[in-house]
């Protein structure tokens, strides 16, 4: 008898993408965001290092504090955040984060606010918490930020938490320095819980930065990962940022859930932490290289339209003037081009009429992957 939450969860339509494409030779995948970078060596040799050195056994619940001393550092060097090593919990991954948050800090019949689209997770996690996920929409027209009004009209005595995803997955797009503030003082206003997942806060472009929830109120949440910045995705080590209080909750599940971290991937971590960052910054400006190209090339496309994304290794076009819905774009490049994109409705209703394409790929093959699609087009 299977339990009725996990009859609510959605299955991933990226991994049911990839899995088909899986069965068709020289495809092209524009799909699973993942970086086709290596992890960088000497995070590769402090792990192995640590396994010579026999650094194998199980290390605190909350994690190396090493590790967490060294995100600590990592915040107040970026936004001046004073974040201290007891308020951070190393998680296996920001999955994991993302779902302790839920988990821990939600009851039966709360309501959560979770943009549309965004990524697939949120939603899932409200449904295993048995929380109420609780839609607004990301509009184009307004580079797919969160508007005031649209939030403030779902927010009732049952909303809990909202979560925000920036810069996002699958749009691309980003806060602006007003966003900051709006957003906090709407939690304030009315108490509620701010998740803010910033996995891909350091991969941003055109001069952007972002800014930091955590310097504008108290009741914040951030998780976050090393898995894109460092090419680090098969090596599980994430985290949540937040006051004692709401960590605590987060803590005990952890502890009966995963206990503690692969000790070598924190080694690997401490080094990718303490070390030059020219191997992140090497990987974001090959990353806007792509996407000058992809956008361009997608723009070029016969009803396809593409905003610039400022951040994220995504861009979300709009394939409306195609005729065909996203699924059936998706389908089409798949079966006729051998090319994976990413159906917009993946990621909620409001993705309808969007595709998410991803340029963690190598750039020959974007520019491969663009001509296979218009000539897709152009034969129709």
């Amino acid at each position: 008898m299977v339990a009725d939450r996990v009859k609510q969860v959605i299955p991933s339509k990226i991994r049911e993408l990839s899995e088909r494409a899986k069965k068709i030779e020289n495809v092209i995948s524009l799909g699973i965001g993942e970086p086709d970078f290596d992890t960088p060596v000497h995070i590769k040799e402090a792990a192995k290092k640590a396994l010579d050195d026999g650094l194998t056994g199980y290390t605190e619940n909350q994690g190396l504090f090493k590790v967490r001393k060294a995100i600590s550092d990592r915040y107040m060097r970026l936004f001046s955040s004073d974040v201290h090593p007891q308020n951070i919990l190393l998680t296996a991954g920001a999955y994991e984060a993302v779902y302790l948050a839920f988990m821990g800090l939600l009851n039966r019949g709360d309501e959560v606010l979770i943009p549309d689209p965004t990524f697939l997770c949120y939603e899932n996690d409200a449904y295993m918490s048995d929380s109420v996920p609780v839609r607004f929409p990301l509009l184009e027209e307004n580079s797919f930020r969160p508007a005031q009004d649209d939030m403030l009209e779902k927010i009732n005595d049952k909303t809990k938490m909202l979560v925000l995803n920036y810069p996002s997955n699958p749009t691309g797009g980003v806060l602006e320095k007003s966003d900051y503030k709006m957003i906090s003082d709407i939690c304030e206003d009315h108490d509620l819980y701010l998740l803010s997942d910033d996995t891909y806060e350091e991969i941003v472009y055109d001069g952007y930065k972002p800014d930091c929830f955590l310097n504008y109120y108290d009741k914040t949440i951030i998780t976050n990962s090393f898995s894109k910045n460092y090419a680090m995705t098969g090596w599980r080590v994430g985290f949540v940022v937040a006051e004692k209080e709401m960590l605590t909750p987060m803590l005990r599940i952890h502890q009966y859930a995963v206990s503690c971290l692969n000790t070598p991937a924190l080694e690997g971590t401490y080094a990718a932490l303490t070390s030059s960052q020219d191997c992140v910054h090497t990987m974001v400006k090959e990353y806007e290289r792509r996407r000058n190209l992809i956008v361009a090339g997608l723009n070029k496309l016969p009803g396809v339209n593409c905003i610039n994304p400022k951040g994220t290794f995504y861009c979300f076009a709009n394939i409306t003037k195609t005729g065909m819905t996203s699924r059936e774009f998706s389908d089409f490049m798949l079966d006729n081009a051998k090319v994976v994109v990413v159906p917009g409705d993946a990621f909620g209703d409001r993705g309808e009429g969007f595709i998410r394409c991803s340029f963690a790929t190598d750039y020959k093959k974007i520019e491969e992957a663009l001509i296979r699609m218009e000539n897709a087009l152009k034969s129709i």
